[in-house]
């Protein structure tokens, strides 16, 4: 994703500059196509490195915790984000991936909070300590910043993670981490003794079965015996 975003970005430095227009348009039909541009649009440099960082960092966690979910949020999240920016943004250009950085933290931080699991509780207060000054921006404390677009993705991350809430990362729990597991039927453990040596055979593995031939002969046996 990261990669991407600065491919769009050098195409944008030596090809074609005109695209960095494809932003969202508030109000305005064809501002509707940016909500699927944008977010690999970026005004320079600066901007676009802002932004790499945090959403290498908080899209690696995503997938790391969330697997089965990350793309749903991320997808659902562009899009919702930026149609809540084109709703209630100012007239201008709104470019930039702020609104799905926005998400993730969001969704990664009120997630952890709905789930009430240890390790994603864990997770969203490292994002309140990397990225909690963030939350100012979706004020319009500066001038030229999207805040609008930051405040949609606030917004979005806060629906995912209610959505989402009943899904847990929980580890994969083995067969003998189980509570039922009982040691003495484990066809493994019974190769080993009271010392914890390693038995190849079992003794019951040593009784051959009654041939064929033999089991014959004394059906007839029987049979003969019981006619007469």
């Amino acid at each position: 994703m990261v990669f991407l975003i600065w491919l769009v970005f050098w195409y944008q430095i030596n090809i074609d500059y005109g695209i960095k227009s494809f932003g969202i348009k508030p109000q305005k039909i064809e501002g509707l196509l940016g909500i699927f541009t944008s977010p690999f649009l970026h005004s320079d440099i600066d901007h676009l490195y802002n932004n790499s960082i945090p959403l290498l960092v908080l899209s690696l966690s995503l997938f790391y915790f969330y697997n089965r979910i990350a793309w749903k949020v991320i997808l659902y999240g562009v899009l919702l984000s930026g149609l809540l920016t084109w709703l209630i943004g100012r007239p201008g250009n709104h470019i930039g991936a702020s609104g799905l950085i926005y998400v993730l933290v969001s969704f990664i931080f009120f997630k952890g909070v709905f789930a009430k699991h240890y390790r994603l509780i864990a997770l969203s207060l490292m994002v309140i300590f990397l990225y909690g000054s963030m939350i100012w921006y979706v004020f319009p404390i500066k001038d030229g910043i999207s805040w609008e677009g930051h405040l949609g993705g606030l917004i979005s991350g806060l629906i995912f993670a209610f959505i989402f809430r009943k899904q847990i990362a929980k580890p994969e729990r083995y067969k003998w981490e189980q509570p039922d597991y009982n040691e003495e039927d484990d066809p493994f453990m019974k190769h080993f003794d009271e010392n914890g040596n390693f038995i190849e055979v079992l003794p019951e593995d040593d009784i051959e079965p009654e041939s064929e031939s033999k089991q014959t002969t004394q059906i007839n046996y029987i049979f003969k015996k019981n006619k007469d």
